[in-house]
């Protein structure tokens, strides 16, 4: 049986449908340019917290007194701002970036939105640590009780990961591992201040973070630790994305996993056990700062850290002017108001993780 072909007049008339479009976004030079301004900006933001951190305190100071202060020996707030808030906020300064940077790389690392330096137990390993050395040691200077923070640091870290599962941990097994650390070391801190008044006395600020007995000195020696820390975790910044899509096509983009995660985890122990040390342990920070910098970058490191380095230090000099307003005549340790601040967002993400997973 032959078939004809149909005539022109009988053929379809339908047009053939366009080729697909390209999907919708900015070039990729649009996006670099709009995430580098976004960093410029987060700068003058700093900036701007910088100088309030100075100015505001039991006696507020103009933005002039404030100069006059940073460069004239002879003006009248020359000592307020030297003695007492200039190495507050440049404590500030590095142990927010510390912060920030340490849960950027913990989340990165862990593939875990809810890990955090506070909440995974690091900082209590670290606070127990120093506890240890001023109630049953004798050591008194930052010098010597830094070293037993790095250690309490790299002890807890490793424990969570062990417990947590090791390679095969799992976001859940690795918060509850860092909860009962947490809840256990915590438990330990107040039962050794209880039982020595001495070290209730040095440590009853101290163990809620707080920036207020900075000194001078204190901040030039945390600064070796924290700043080594920021460069090792800048430098994973290429290696940490590489690992996100797993260990066998990181080792084809020329990433070693085992590498990338001892190195993490050093840059975690020198951030977080130096910080600590410094102002005590303060949370939420590395909660808080990676998921409002992600909303901002997107989950690329290279972006992504430098954000984190940043913010995370106006979030803290933040919530120390903060506390230092709502506080008068007084203050408010920046540590309880990170964490009034902190609570609300971890249940949101909590709750939104849970419906996510429904």
């Amino acid at each position: 049986m032959s078939v004809t072909e149909p005539s022109p007049a009988t053929r379809s008339t339908t047009p053939a449908p366009p080729p697909p479009r390209p999907p919708a976004g900015r070039p990729p030079g649009a996006r670099w340019a709009l995430r580098a301004a976004g960093l410029a900006g987060a700068l003058v933001l700093l900036l701007v917290l910088t100088v309030l951190s100075l100015g505001f305190g039991a006696r507020p100071l103009t933005a002039a007194e404030v100069w006059h202060g940073l460069l004239d020996s002879d003006a009248a707030a020359y000592q307020v701002v030297h003695g007492m808030r200039l190495p507050r906020t440049l404590l500030g300064l590095l142990v927010g970036a510390a912060l920030g940077l340490a849960g950027g790389v913990m989340q990165a690392l862990t593939r875990n939105p809810l890990a955090d330096p506070g909440l995974l137990g690091i900082n209590a390993g670290a606070s127990a640590a120093v506890v240890t050395a001023i109630t049953f040691l004798g050591v008194t200077a930052f010098t010597g009780y830094v070293w037993f923070a790095l250690a309490g640091a790299a002890v807890v870290s490793a424990l969570v990961y062990t417990v947590g599962g090791g390679r095969g941990a799992t976001p859940a097994r690795l918060a509850l591992a860092g909860a009962a650390l947490n809840a256990a070391l915590y438990s330990y801190v107040n039962a050794a201040m209880i039982l020595n008044t001495v070290s209730l006395d040095r440590m009853r600020f101290w163990t809620v973070g707080s920036l207020a007995s900075a000194q001078t000195d204190t901040v030039m020696k945390v600064l070796p630790f924290i700043a080594s820390g920021v460069l090792v975790s800048l430098a994973l910044a290429r290696p940490l994305n590489a690992l996100a899509l797993g260990d066998d096509q990181a080792r084809a983009l020329g990433a070693r996993p085992a590498r990338v995660r001892v190195a993490s985890m050093v840059a975690v122990t020198l951030l977080c056990g130096a910080a600590t040390a410094a102002a005590g342990p303060i949370v939420f920070v590395g909660l808080m700062v990676p998921h409002l910098v992600r909303a901002l970058t997107g989950p690329d490191l290279r972006w992504m850290l430098p954000y984190c380095a940043v913010l995370a230090p106006v979030l803290l000099l933040g919530a120390d002017v903060l506390g230092r307003l709502l506080g008068r005549p007084g203050e408010l340790q920046v540590g309880i108001v990170t964490a009034v601040l902190g609570g609300p967002l971890f249940l949101y993400v909590l709750r939104r993780r849970k419906v996510a997973g429904a």
